[in-house]
């Protein structure tokens, strides 16, 4: 297989070592069902053009322009050379800012992953050094720096004989869970209710493995297009029928059940005594 092309290169800075280093793509979608638009009459490709909505003509690239809208329908207008001039100017460097247990980060932090490798031979050496203390040492490297044209927060840790870097998520991209939490009634829940549920879980414990989670979704939309392309006919999907909602003291005994372990013996109270 050949080797993926670096999405970038430059430095990284541990300390007084600087380590020549390469960012590669950890996570894509290039493997998925993908559609084009077509048109249904003629077969052909279709191509998406910016229209104005007033003048109801398309607008080629020339004239095309980004716009701020600060009051409704009224944009002040930004060049592209301006939006370049703004953004601070790539340094190549990936800046260690502080070293950090990965568990202290929230993972709604996190965005894309990345492996990050030397990027020569010379550099292995050190790159094996600035792993190793990572590794021994159980933290996480918090760094930033300019990629792909926007100031970056990563989070650097050992895997492997390599590192991974996920850029993450600035504070104000994080939104609140307040809102959607803050209607969640405080109960007082039933002891055996919640001694249901922990046996439960102790009967499903298991390891992550990436590998026994199906794209259910991709598997069908593959099967679908081979079907179309064979002139076969097309089974529906079968319906899933939602649980019902009954008694759910019943519900957590009886999954307690099927765990194949028998379910914590709930202790008399003193009052029913």
């Amino acid at each position: 297989m050949a080797a993926a092309r670096a999405n970038w290169k430059g430095n990284l800075r541990f300390g007084e070592i600087s380590c020549p280093v390469a960012l590669y793509t950890g996570a894509s979608t290039a493997e998925r069902v993908s559609f084009n638009m077509i048109n249904r009459d003629t077969g052909h490709r279709l191509r998406r053009e910016f229209v104005d909505p007033v003048t109801g003509e398309a607008v080629d690239r020339e004239h095309q322009i980004k716009g701020f809208e600060f009051e409704k329908n009224h944009y002040v207008e930004i060049e592209a050379d301006e939006i370049a001039q703004a953004v601070p100017e790539s340094t190549k460097i990936l800046a260690v800012a502080a070293f950090i247990p990965c568990s202290e980060i929230d993972t709604l932090y996190f965005d894309k992953p990345y492996y990050l490798a030397p990027s020569s031979k010379e550099a292995g050496t050190a790159f094996a050094v600035i792993r190793e203390a990572l590794r021994a040492s159980n933290v996480g490297a918090l760094a930033h720096a300019v990629l792909f044209r926007r100031y970056r927060g990563l989070m650097i840790r050992a895997h492997g004989q390599g590192l991974i870097a996920h850029t993450l998520n600035f504070d104000y991209e994080v939104r609140s869970a307040t809102a959607e939490f803050e209607d969640i009634p405080k109960l007082k829940l039933d002891k055996e209710m919640v001694d249901l549920a922990k046996h439960i879980i102790s009967t499903k414990v298991g390891e992550f493995d990436p590998a026994k989670f199906d794209d259910r979704y991709e598997a069908a939309v593959a099967e679908l297009v081979k079907a179309k392309l064979a002139g076969k006919t097309i089974k529906p999907a079968p319906k899933v029928e939602a649980p019902k909602v009954g008694n759910l003291m019943e519900a957590l005994r009886a999954s307690a059940r099927q765990g194949g372990k028998p379910a914590p013996k709930r202790r008399a109270s003193k009052k029913a005594a």
